[in-house]
């Protein structure tokens, strides 16, 4: 068995904490044909993600960014990060695009997700970056600081190291799997996953679709449309005073508002989770105002209940037939199976004539889509033979 090559010695990690410091890294790394980036941050007490630290590296030098350090302006990083000559690699991007794109407006260009980039290679469901370097890079990844607390200062040496780690041994991991992208023909498959990535719709929550996300298993409208109300003041006044949601009201108190309707301070402050002194207070009577706005919608103004008829038609039989599918398909074209289709989709595609789910566009459609609409229909089967799972075409059924 061929051993992974050990990485290449790479210098020390510079710490930037200047404004100066950084234009010349950015400087220089603007020449160079792609960068890896990776950021920590912290979203435990704020609604919106704290940037604490950014790393950042070529080929020749890797930098740690104290983005939280007196008087430094990120401006050149944001510059470099929207170069759409320099090609910028992360792992697991989301978030990290997410925080750009609150800070820049954009997100950076062009991107590439090694995370993702793997899964359309095969090492299956959102692979993490310690078992990406172990198996392309050959190194160890030390973990350990993972869940430190990146906002105290000063950054202690062994963070440095971590933090730079992540970026370092990106490199060779990118190679890797850009390689045999190119050699499976896979570029575009992974072009339209980076398009998506870099959406700003990606990342837009309206306050008033808030409510969906708690999933409501009700078919009464009066009730969804205080839900939605409630939903939307809390999801404003959390983006407003920058505290988590749940922080400000959980979801559990968010249901007994819908279910109650109270109208006025006394009955709110009944409900758990909200203290006396909020419901007399600006927050109540906020509440208050949008639970009795609410309640005054006139029919044709209430929200419509998520549909779950057709998803509740959906025979068990044939969607366990459209995992196996799934899986075989997937492991035919050594592709992960939850980038390719999710068990909602799965269930809809059983359900409905023509979902309009991700499976049914795109190479989905070519890897998985079109054969699974072949075998709801009938026009296929699935057959087993040398450990494997075969797709066999059937005969056309005679013409009337």
């Amino acid at each position: 068995m061929t051993r992974p090559p050990k990485p290449a010695p790479f210098p020390p990690p510079a710490l930037i904490e200047t404004t100066d410091a950084l234009s010349a890294l950015c400087a220089r790394l603007a020449q160079a044909s792609f960068v890896t980036v990776d950021t920590e941050f912290m979203r435990e007490r704020t609604y919106w993600p704290e940037l604490c630290v950014v790393q950042i590296a070529d080929a020749n030098e890797v930098a740690v960014i104290d983005a939280q350090a007196p008087g430094l302006d990120l401006a050149p990083l944001y510059a470099l990060l929207a170069d759409a000559r320099v090609l910028k690699v992360f792992h697991a991007a989301r978030q990290d695009v997410e925080i750009f794109l609150i800070r820049m407006g954009q997100a950076p260009r062009p991107l590439f997700d090694t995370q993702i980039a793997a899964m359309v290679c095969g090492f299956g469901d959102q692979v993490a970056y310690d078992s990406l370097a172990a198996r392309l890079a050959g190194a160890q990844i030390d973990k350990a600081f993972r869940f430190s607390d990146w906002s105290a200062r000063p950054l202690s040496p062994q963070q440095i190291a971590y933090a730079a780690a992540d970026v370092t041994h990106l490199r060779a991991i990118y190679e890797k799997l850009a390689a045999r992208i190119a050699r499976d023909g896979r570029g575009e498959w992974v072009g339209e996953e980076m398009a998506a990535l870099a959406d700003p719709a990606t990342y837009r929550l309206d306050p008033e679709e808030a409510w969906q996300r708690l999933k409501p298993r009700t078919g009464n409208r009066r009730f969804l449309a205080v839900l939605r109300a409630v939903a939307t003041w809390r999801e404003r006044e959390a983006q407003r005073i920058n505290i988590p949601r749940q922080r400000l009201l959980k979801d559990e108190a968010l249901m007994e508002l819908a279910a109650h309707a109270p109208t006025d301070a006394a009955s709110l402050a009944r409900t758990r989770g909200l203290s006396r002194g909020m419901a007399e207070g600006r927050s109540g009577a906020a509440l208050l105002a949008a639970i009795k706005e609410a309640v005054a919608l006139p029919e044709d103004a209430l929200p419509e209940a998520a549909r779950r008829d057709d998803t509740g038609r959906a025979s068990p039989a044939l969607v366990a037939l459209l995992k196996v599918l799934l899986a075989a398909k997937c492991e035919k074209h050594h592709v992960a199976q939850k980038l390719v289709a999710v068990s909602e989709d799965l269930d809809r595609l059983a359900a409905e004539d023509a979902p309009d789910i991700a499976c049914l566009h795109g190479w989905r459609r070519e890897v998985f889509g079109e054969d699974a609409l072949a075998l709801k229909a009938g026009r296929v089967a699935l057959s087993a033979g040398r450990n494997r799972v075969r797709l066999v075409r059937l005969p056309e059924p005679p013409a009337e």
